[in-house]
């Protein structure tokens, strides 16, 4: 004897129930389709697809404003207040790295690596709009897949524009269309060379990765020529550099000039950054070293 129900008693008495329909199919991708329950592939296409273009120029802007675009407004109204001074450009002095906390080094050498890290957030968000759009550094080249050829690149560039800059600097300089720029006056201590250094790579990842592999890559979404979109980052590059005068901006608009072309020949960011870092380092740490013991350098 077994405790199973025999089948005949599990049944209820009365007329079988009518059959239920059977659910229509639903369309592929519906969201209360239990089959496709958790499908990330239709938020994905829609987060890859590119946005409209108004909101690609918000973008821009946005970007611009937080970061390279707002010093270029202030360089000009700095520059507007050189021109407009009582003394010649020529007897004007501008501090490119300065104490920040005179007097006190340690409190200075934490304000100095404070800003140094700041200075670098709108990288990370330039970073993070390209990882919403589907990309990532890599994108544009900032990555370390090519570093003999990105440093041989570099340093080419950076010999050939850094020699070319000076000269033009000092003839700037000695026409008076140029400020005395002083390129640092931090205090004589063990950590003046280190920040100048990290001054110097910070200025390069930020121009490169903003003003080349950034807004050269969202102009050409736009559907903007090659040719003005490097003249326009050329152009914005020059104006935040008016502070230090006329030379300045020429000599880095021209500096923009060149890095737009090679970029799109080479389509990788890292050679400007690395030619960038080599120029403003040895701009940085050289004035530290030769101020006030060569003739050819004004003094601060």
């Amino acid at each position: 004897m077994t405790d199973e129900t025999p089948v005949s008693s599990a049944v209820s008495a009365g007329p079988e129930p009518p059959a239920r329909p059977a659910p229509s199919p639903s369309p592929a991708g519906d969201p209360g389709d239990p089959a496709h329950a958790g499908d990330p592939a239709p938020a994905a296409a829609a987060a890859l697809s590119p946005p409209p273009a108004w909101l690609q120029r918000w973008e821009i802007a946005a970007v611009l404003l937080v970061s390279l675009g707002a010093s270029a407004l202030y360089a000009l109204l700095s520059f507007i207040g050189s021109v407009t001074a009582k003394q010649a450009l020529s007897k004007q002095t501008t501090t490119l790295n300065g104490s920040l906390a005179p007097g006190r080094p340690l409190l200075d050498l934490f304000m100095q690596l404070l800003n140094i890290t700041l200075s670098l957030a709108p990288v990370f968000l330039v970073f993070y709009l390209l990882a919403r759009s589907g990309e990532g550094p890599s994108s544009i080249g900032a990555d370390a897949r090519e570093p003999g050829r990105d440093l041989a690149r570099g340093t080419m560039l950076a010999a050939v524009i850094g020699g070319s800059g000076l000269a033009l600097y000092l003839i700037a300089y000695h026409a008076g269309v140029e400020l005395n720029v002083v390129a640092e006056s931090l205090p004589d201590i063990w950590w003046r060379i280190p920040v100048l250094l990290l001054s110097a790579a910070q200025n390069a990842i930020s121009e490169e990765v903003i003003m080349i592999g950034y807004l050269l890559t969202r102009l050409d979404r736009l559907g903007m020529r090659p040719s003005r979109a490097i003249l326009l980052s050329a152009v914005i590059r020059g104006s935040y550099h008016l502070y230090q005068g006329v030379g300045a901006f020429l000599g880095n608009a021209a500096m923009g000039l060149i890095f737009g072309f090679f970029f799109r020949r080479w389509g990788r960011v890292m050679p400007m950054i690395i030619a960038h870092f080599l120029i403003d380092a040895v701009t940085f740490v050289g004035y530290a070293l030769l101020a006030g013991h060569v003739s050819w350098l004004p003094r601060p």
